[in-house]
């Protein structure tokens, strides 16, 4: 047990190098995940989402009702900045149908679960961040499929009821599930341990999603990986800046503002992988633009933390 708990740690830890990794392999050898497609890749997200239910305790929902202001403005700004980010990079670059329905459903997706850890390594207010995150995924059956409609529906067809089904069966039913056996044997010997395993078993499920997409779409990386890769960036990293600025004008305190910058950059882009591929299948290059979302976001994530821990130093200095 102290061996797979020290992995686990390991995979938390090294999240971003490790899903780099599986993704070049998967390119050099793309039999490696090619069984993650359809319900698998459904059923391995729906995991991920379980190990963010067990996580949740009463006092995390009690968040919700306690600093009510705080999460209206961290929803608002999370479906508001990423989702209409990403519909102007559409219409500046001109992006292909594929291309920019990955990016559109990234912007519209909830926040990312590891943004809470992201928000207690660079000393933000974690509360909020389980409480944004929270917030984000409750809302995102009937935010997520309304604003993927509002902002593609025009250029590409769109079942938002279908989106709507999806989001509800791997995400509010494992969250519900994952809380319901939180709060019935947290008590119980053995619990504890049984979550502190969960982070690295849902980095290994975010694993098997990017490399089943590589493994199917990956060879169209190279027909138009720049492009996918500059948007993805900019995207990701206006939202983080936008994020800050939304707290600053708000008063919000450092730690508030640090959370909010992460909460509204880093987003759910293993859902909007399943999406993609459940609901556009004739256009590859929207989950593969998501999956490479996962990877950078991962990435991202983890250099802004670091960014922020280090003008903590050279303040104190």
């Amino acid at each position: 047990m102290r061996l797979l708990l020290a992995l686990s740690g390991w995979l938390s830890t090294w999240t971003a190098p490790f899903i780099i990794a599986v993704a070049a392999l998967t390119f050099v050898l793309p039999g490696v995940f090619d069984w993650v497609r359809g319900d698998v890749q459904t059923c391995i997200l729906g995991f991920i989402m379980l190990t963010m239910g067990m996580t949740l305790t009463t006092a995390d929902f009690r968040i919700l009702a306690q600093r009510p202001w705080d999460i209206f403005i961290g929803a608002l700004a999370q479906y508001t900045i990423m989702p209409l980010l990403a519909f102007a990079l559409v219409y500046f670059f001109h992006l292909p149908g594929g291309i920019a329905a990955g990016l559109i459903l990234v912007g519209c997706s909830p926040g990312g679960v590891s943004s809470n850890i992201m928000s207690l390594l660079c000393r933000g207010d974690v509360a909020y961040s389980v409480g944004m995150t929270t917030a984000s995924t409750l809302l995102s059956p009937f935010v997520t499929p309304l604003l993927v409609l509002w902002l593609m529906g025009e250029s590409i067809a769109v079942d938002a009821a279908g989106i709507f089904r999806s989001i509800l069966l791997v995400t509010l039913l494992p969250v519900g599930v994952g809380t319901l056996c939180n709060y019935l044997f947290s008590k119980r010997a053995g619990y504890a341990t049984v979550c502190r395993l969960m982070p690295g078993l849902a980095v290994l499920g975010l694993a098997c999603i990017v490399g089943g997409v590589t493994s199917a779409h990956g060879s169209k990386f190279f027909e138009s990986g720049a492009l996918i890769f500059l948007c993805i960036f900019l995207h990701n990293g206006l939202g983080y800046l936008l994020g800050y600025l939304t707290g600053r004008a708000c008063h919000m305190s450092t730690a508030k503002r640090r959370t909010l910058s992460i909460e509204v950059g880093m987003q759910n882009a293993g859902l909007a992988t399943v999406l993609a591929g459940r609901h556009f299948p004739l256009l590859p290059e929207a989950a593969l633009s998501a999956a490479i979302s996962c990877v950078w976001h991962s990435i991202s994530g983890t250099l802004i933390a670091a960014v922020f821990s280090l003008a903590d130093k050279v303040r104190r200095k």
